[in-house]
């Protein structure tokens, strides 16, 4: 007797490991989850995918030919908004698997996919420069990668909103991102990347805040698995086994360091949203801040991004706890400014917001711009629908 596969396994296994990779982070999903979330048996599993890694490059793979597919046919900028909504909604793990999980995979593979991110952002600046034709190579792709992140930020949202809805707003938020104007930017309005500087001395304190401004970096740069306490004395100028005179283990080392960078996040945009006279200056004061720190502290927002589920449960929760109350203070004062959004349109484009501003101060090579400060505050007006 010879047993049919049912039609279309492949396509539902991909889908399950994409939402369960989504949702818990590579690392905490097991073949026996995915085979289990299919109603299948982890040896039924192997026999269509050879392991987690294949799991998820053909789950990014598909979500990237799906756009690939809409982009080409797109001639227009409001088709490609149509084209880049549609797949946000209806491949929203996307941008997680891309932006957090994918750097797991093989380095070839990692390779492929960024020669394919590049090709659909090629075909975006084709359609662009066809209807903007008095803005610069690097104006058109500075709008055209921020488009790409603040459709992928939908794939932060905890919860999905209904489709139609979300795709309607995303087109809205990749129109007016697609519109803004460049011209007249400068140097200089918001503050910029500090130089690091070593602190003198062997002094205990000093110690661990080198420590832990190391971690970040290098957590963000090469991933928690890929870097030794060696490496991260080395960083500081100690040996690996003297770090465990600052802290008990490489897990909580990565656990302080979000800590100190979520404090710093919040003193310095509460404090200037705090300061403001009213909604509409807090919200102006709450934009520059955040884009300020986030110019200077990119190693956080992307260790924060790729290592929040390499956290040890209670700390996880204390993280995604802090997400939470600051994506509310910001959804709060967003449908202050613009009472005619209701908490889901305000959700999405405050999710977009910080998608454009986390990517634009890390993917070089528009975070070399000396006007990226004054880009990333009009391209963050635009997406939150501000004059």
């Amino acid at each position: 007797m010879v047993v049919r596969r049912p039609p279309g396994r492949r396509a539902q296994i991909l889908a399950v490991a994409a939402d369960r990779f989504h949702r818990s982070g590579y690392h905490q999903v097991s073949m026996t989850e995915v085979a289990a979330g299919v109603g299948i048996t982890a040896p039924a599993l192997y026999r269509h995918f050879r392991g987690k890694p294949e799991l998820l490059d053909r789950a990014v793979r598909l979500g990237l030919d799906a756009l690939a597919d809409g982009l080409r046919a797109a001639d227009s900028t409001d088709a490609l908004g149509e084209a880049l909504a549609a797949v946000a909604v209806g491949h929203r793990p996307l941008g997680t698997l891309v932006q957090r999980d994918a750097r797991l995979l093989p380095p070839a593979r990692r390779a492929a996919l960024r020669r394919e991110l590049r090709a659909d952002a090629a075909l975006m600046v084709a359609v662009l420069r066809a209807e903007r034709p008095e803005l610069s190579c690097e104006d058109v792709e500075l709008l055209c990668w921020s488009a790409l992140s603040a459709c992928a930020g939908l794939s932060y949202q905890s919860a999905a909103p209904q489709p139609r809805r979300a795709e309607a707003v995303l087109r809205e938020v990749v129109a007016a991102v697609l519109a803004v104007s460049l011209d007249g930017t400068g140097a200089g309005t918001v503050a910029g990347p500090q130089p690091r500087v070593a602190v003198p001395g062997p002094r205990p304190q000093a110690r661990r805040e080198e420590l832990l401004a190391a971690a970040v970096r290098l957590f963000h740069e090469r991933g928690f698995d890929n870097v030794s306490t060696d490496q991260l004395g080395a960083a500081v100028g100690i040996s690996g086994p003297s770090v465990y005179r600052h802290f008990d283990s490489k897990a909580q080392l990565l656990a302080a360091s979000l800590v100190r960078s979520r404090e710093r996040l919040w003193h310095e945009v509460d404090g200037a949203i705090s300061a403001a006279p009213d909604p509409d200056a807090a919200l102006a004061a709450g934009l520059a801040a955040y884009v300020g720190f986030a110019r200077r502290n990119g190693d956080y927002l992307g260790a924060m991004l790729s290592e929040t589920e390499r956290l040890a449960p209670p700390d996880r929760r204390v993280a995604v706890d802090f997400r939470r109350d600051f994506l509310r203070t910001w959804v709060g004062l967003l449908r202050r400014v613009r009472p005619e959004y209701d908490a889901v349109e305000a959700r999405i484009r405050v999710h977009a917001l910080f998608a454009v501003v986390n990517d634009g101060v890390r993917n070089r090579p528009h975070s070399a711009r000396p006007d990226l400060g004054d880009c990333l505050l009009r391209l963050a007006r635009a997406v939150l629908g501000l004059s």
